[in-house]
């Protein structure tokens, strides 16, 4: 039987793999994520717990020891290998260990496993690391490319200038890192890395001062996150932009034009109460108040009193005995043919009782 060719294997499954390292007693598997754990509850018990475990000191060890974090890694993948979040794991402790071909492949697994692309800059930083600027660059232009978030592309715009410059092509790559996430008025989790990209790349070229500029820049950054670079892009003023202090002042300007009209409408009634004071009429403001009360009335309590069916509120209404007055202003409104020789009988006799006509 024809033995496999090592180098077609994985590290986890050649035989001349290490044995798995030893994990530390504080470690039980607890502290993953609720995503991972929730991958890992799929397995048996026993295979479940060693993988947790081993995935936790591959996170431990990964920026200290990544060639041991790596082989954590490993160990937990020889029992949990169909899961993405391991595959995960051994692609970013093998790029950070230097074991480019090794996290490519993992990588281009748990791609297939979880259809993610989020690690594609990585990925193309591991074809840089593997001699193969053309493709790092292939990547950065590839539809999966435009998907990435900001972080993402910013990341990629790195390895992209990166791949220029090993090409010799140091123009180019200022102008891969002018994309725009390069603000230097505000400061995002990624932008102390991208400053300083972007400040070596001017130094390449020969633009110094432009160079300590950004320089500079990115420790102002860096100041302003506290050093704390997390996944989710925070976001931080670093300088004034004069165009939205034209647009705050507009603003201003219109906020107080508001409240002078506002001030010179409420001198009206200030002035009208004082007529009142002194004896002046002040019929026309007190019908005017009236009427406003009676509208507001009808808008609250309109809800409440009117029914979809028209006709059967007007059914339920009780005929009132109405005095003479009221009888001819509805006459006045609602000019009926009878309405003339209904008011002309009731000049005749004005002692003779109302009563309303079906």
């Amino acid at each position: 039987m024809r033995e496999p060719n090592a180098r077609d294997l994985r590290s986890a499954n050649r035989p001349d793999r290490e044995r798995s390292p030893q994990i530390d007693e504080d470690v039980t598997g607890k502290e993953l994520d609720r995503a991972t754990q929730h991958q890992i509850k799929t397995l048996e018990d026993n295979s479940a717990e060693w993988v947790a475990r081993h995935l936790v000191m591959a996170g431990r060890l990964i920026d200290e020891e990544p060639e041991l974090a790596f082989q954590h890694a490993l160990a937990a993948s020889r029992r949990g290998g169909r899961l993405s979040a391991v595959r995960e794991a051994v692609g970013l402790t093998a790029y950070a260990a230097g074991h480019y071909g090794e996290a490519l492949r993992e990588f281009r697994t748990y791609r297939r496993i979880s259809g993610s692309n989020m690690h594609l800059p990585v990925m193309a930083d591991c074809e840089r690391g593997l001699g193969r600027p053309d493709r790092a660059l292939e990547m950065a232009r590839s539809d999966e490319a435009k998907d990435l978030d900001a972080p993402g592309k910013a990341e990629l715009a790195i390895v992209a200038a990166g791949a220029r410059a090993d090409l010799g092509q140091l123009d180019a790559a200022v102008s891969e890192l002018e994309i725009v996430q390069l603000d230097i008025n505000r400061a995002f989790s990624y932008s102390p890395r991208l400053f300083r990209a972007y400040a070596d790349a001017l130094a390449a070229v020969g633009r110094t001062a432009e160079s300590e500029k950004w320089q500079r820049q990115a420790l102002v950054a860096e100041k302003a996150l506290g050093l704390d670079v997390s996944e989710d892009p925070d976001i931080i003023d670093l300088g004034w932009d004069e165009e939205e202090e034209a647009r705050e002042e507009e603003q201003r300007r219109g906020l107080l034009a508001q409240q002078s009209a506002a001030g010179a409408e409420e001198q009206a009634p200030r002035a009208a109460s004082a007529e009142a004071v002194a004896g002046l009429p002040e019929k026309h403001v007190a019908e005017e108040g009236l009427n406003a009360l009676e509208a507001a009335s009808d808008d609250v309590e309109s809800d409440f009193y009117e029914s979809d069916d028209a006709e059967s509120d007007d059914d339920s209404v009780e005929n009132d005995t109405l005095d003479r007055s009221e009888v001819l202003a509805g006459d006045d409104v609602e000019e009926t043919g009878d309405g003339d020789s209904y008011a002309d009988s009731h000049d005749s006799d004005p002692g003779q009782p109302e009563r309303a006509e079906d």
